[in-house]
């Protein structure tokens, strides 16, 4: 085996500086160049050593250029360097390496290749020595380079392509001296390839002279940058396909734009919409231009190139590119200098440091335009990269924004959906809960994160007779189309409600206007799509029993007090919207201080599938004692739902029921005879006394004397009385087995009867009346004045 060739360091002059301008190194070639030891100049500015004092500006991560030095001895000498930045991997302060090569004899390969003659070949051909010094190299090879061919003599493959890939050439092309062997290799040897993701299949050849001795190895490499790049661009086109737009979130999709971009295509972009919260961009547009910071992204960790943070405003005067290309609908590449960005910079002084701290050679600004409308710019900048942004850059830029507009736009009219939805919403709900002698209540309701705003509601509407209905309804489907059917349908409970149907009959009623609704909904005979569930409940504080029936939806929880929570066993009932299909209803009774929990499905399908262990932690959240019920509900969302919000949009009514003392009810059964009303008339004014209502005696007196009357002459047997009272109300009720429902009329002049209704309903808050198993009832409320 062939010996392991040493580098030989003083072959060429070399030194490090740092990224402050102060020599780090200083090899044994630079001393020989310019006879400066070590000591004098290590740690010592390296301006100190240029003849004219003026440091040259190096752009991305590499530099070439001739340059005039100071010899120690005074004079000056021409030479020409070649300088990498190199970044270390812990991400501190990094250095530049800079190389020049120095004069050497010709060697016994130079006097070889003289005579095989000059390198004619197509291909991109370098020929290294014994000690991996670059000794011939043909047009092709130093074309590809970017260097020129008469100052490359005498460099190593790190030298020329800096690290890593200069390093793992170097290291190929010595395995290949030490063995004889040929290898084939991918490599990017051109300057900065670190930047540049070049892919190069080249050869590596031994070079043997007549006695079969190694005398160097050559490199046959073939350029195939343009079908790499092709490549790369068909790549960022298929990742922005599959990465931009995951969400309907305008800052995540911008976010998602910036991120796709870098380092792909550039080293800084930012991304400025216009109006990010929903609203139409003004048109036309005209400078300067107020646009949004929705989001941005750097190679650099903590974007520190970005002038704003995401959230705050930028305002771009005309001749800046950004409103340059928002004005003219077109992508607007500057590489610098240029006079029209450095007249804009002149101005932005802040602006202008910062892009020149960070080497910001070229920019381009590409309008994101979608649907006719266009909603802001993205800016594109390199600065690590060497090479400014080329025509076929623009064309990629500008075809991964249009996709990234059209997803932005979409999370726009989404967003502006969405809060015109949660708008109809929050206005078609409950403001606030009536408060009630039958319960008390607290509510919440949370629009989905994600999907957007449902038809998920609840009511608490208060029944004559001191009873309350409780609702809880789940429109299917969100956005404005859901919440508009959840307002029809809750009207719709309300207005049935108040004819005091059975929870049975109401839902029977309600799926019927379901299916009208779903049959206006479909077009062209196909009936649409419309379907809910809904859940009523009817509790009565005077005997504390509560009817309840369901339309398909999730089953009411009971805590009574001291025990444990429970479900309440209901038979399940058809959704909504099916037709034609019975409902039932269940009774249960209702200790005071119980609590109901009604819900919809979101609170227990957000997350975790698993419905039932779900449900368990709702009975362990609503078991767990605290001072009100708006502290449980709070606490049950708390333990349920997921931190980002729920899939689902959720609805929770908590009630806790109320029980009416029986001394505050009192009944009479009516004779047949109206003669024997009298009697009961004096009772009821006993008991007004006994409850110090005398105040409303009066008035109490005529309204039941009306109320009996009317029973006794138009109704059935039997009839009974029943006063009941709380804090502000009164309450009469006379009920009978006729199913016939009084009618308000005026009476004429010279009528006998017909005034009695017309006279309850002029003294009272308001009256009407309601069916029942046995027949009907009819009742009145008086409102209570204190008696001083």
């Amino acid at each position: 085996m062939s010996p392991v060739y040493p580098f030989d360091e003083a072959a060429t002059a070399r030194v490090v500086v740092g990224d402050d301008g102060t020599l780090v190194d200083w090899g044994p070639g630079a001393r020989a160049l310019l006879g400066w030891e070590p000591q004098d100049v290590v740690g010592s500015p390296a301006v100190r050593l240029l003849a004219d004092g003026t440091p040259p500006a190096p752009i991305g991560s590499r530099w070439s250029g001739t340059l005039t030095l100071r010899h120690r001895e005074g004079h000056p000498v021409a030479v020409w360097l070649l300088a990498h930045r190199r970044r270390p991997d812990d991400g501190g302060p990094g250095h530049w390496l800079v190389v020049a090569p120095l004069p050497e004899p010709p060697s016994a390969l130079d006097t070889f290749l003289a005579v095989e003659g000059p390198l004619q070949s197509p291909c991109a051909i370098a020929v290294y020595d014994e000690r991996l010094r670059l000794s011939h190299v043909n047009d092709a090879m130093a074309e590809l380079l970017g260097l020129p061919a008469e100052h490359l003599r005498g460099l190593r493959p790190s030298e020329i392509g800096g690290e890593p890939q200069g390093e793992a050439l170097e290291q190929d092309m010595l395995r290949v001296l030490t063995s004889g062997r040929a290898e084939d290799v991918q490599t990017s040897p051109h300057p900065g390839g670190e930047d540049r993701a070049y892919a190069w299949p080249a050869r590596l050849t031994p070079v043997t002279d007549d006695a079969g001795r190694v005398r160097g190895v050559t490199m046959a490499a073939h350029d195939f940058t343009e079908h790499h790049r092709a490549r790369e661009r068909l790549q960022l086109v298929n990742e922005a396909s599959v990465r931009i737009g995951t969400t309907l979130d305008v800052a995540r999709t911008a976010q998602e734009l910036a991120d796709v971009c870098v380092p792909a295509l550039a080293d800084f972009v930012s991304v400025d919409l216009l109006d990010p919260r929903g609203g139409e961009p003004p048109a036309p547009l005209t400078a300067p231009l107020s646009l949004r910071r929705a989001a941005h992204q750097s190679v650099n960790p903590g974007v520190p190139e970005a002038l704003a943070e995401p959230g705050e405003v930028l305002t771009y005067p005309t001749g800046s590119p950004q409103a340059d290309s928002l004005t003219s609908g077109r992508t607007v590449a500057v590489t610098l200098p240029d006079p029209d960005m450095e007249q804009w910079l002149a101005v932005d002084t802040v602006r202008r440091d910062r892009m020149r701290a960070f080497g910001i050679h070229s920019s381009m600004a590409v309008p994101l335009r979608a649907r006719g409308v266009t909603l802001g710019v993205a800016v594109l900048r390199r600065f690590r990269r060497p090479e400014p942004f080329s025509p076929d850059d623009v064309l990629l830029a500008e075809e991964v924004t249009a996709r990234a507009a059209v997803c932005v736009d979409n999370a726009r009219r989404f967003s502006r959906e969405r809060e015109t939805a949660l708008a109809l919403q929050r206005s078609l709900l409950p403001r606030s809960l009536p408060r009630t002698a039958a319960v008390d209540a607290a509510s919440r309701y949370l629009p989905a994160a994600r999907a957007g705003v449902g038809g998920d509601w609840f009511d608490v509407i208060p029944l004559s007779g001191m009873r309350v209905a409780m609702v809880v309804g789940d429109v299917v489907g969100h956005g404005i189309q859901a919440s508009a059917t959840m307002g029809r349908l809750r009207t719709a409970v309300r207005t049935l409600a108040d004819i005091d149907l059975a929870p049975d009959e109401l839902l029977t009623h309600l799926d019927d206007l379901v299916v009208r609704l779903s049959e206006e909904a479909g077009g062209e005979g196909s009936p649409g799509e419309v379907g809910a569930t809904c859940l009523y409940a009817v509790y009565d504080p005077v005997s504390r029993r509560c009817t309840l029936a369901r339309a398909g939806h999730p089953a009411p929880l009971m805590l009574p007090p001291g025990g444990a929570p429970r479900t309440v066993e209901l038979p399940a009932g058809p959704p909504l919207g099916l037709g034609g299909l019975p409902f039932e209803s269940a009774e249960l009774y209702l200790s005071e201080g119980s609590v109901l929990a009604f819900y919809t499905d979101g609170l227990t399908e957000s997350r975790q599938p698993d419905v039932d262990a779900a449900r368990d932690d709702l009975c362990a959240a609503l078991a767990t004692p605290s001072g009100s019920l708006d502290e449980t509900c709070d606490r049950i969302l708390h333990g349920l739902l997921p931190p980002g919000g729920a899939a689902d949009d959720v609805a929770l009514l908590l009630a806790r029921t109320r029980g009416l003392p029986a001394s505050q009810v009192a009944t009479w059964d009516i004779p047949a005879d109206p003669a024997l009303v009298a009697p009961i008339r004096k009772q009821v004014l006993a008991q007004l006394d006994t409850w110090g209502l005398g105040a409303v005696s009066f008035t109490t007196e005529l309204v039941v004397s009306e109320l009996v009357t009317n029973a006794i002459r138009y109704g059935s047997h039997p009839i009974r009385l029943r006063l009941i009272h709380d804090a502000a109300t009164l309450i009469c009720e006379v009920s009978d087995t006729s199913h016939t429902a009084p009618h308000l009329r005026r009476a004429k002049t010279w009528d006998e009867g017909g005034r009695g209704l017309l006279l309850v309903a002029q003294l009272t808050q308001r009256w009407g009346s309601r069916h029942t198993a046995d027949g009907k009832t009819i009742w009145a409320e008086l409102a209570l004045v204190e008696e001083e």
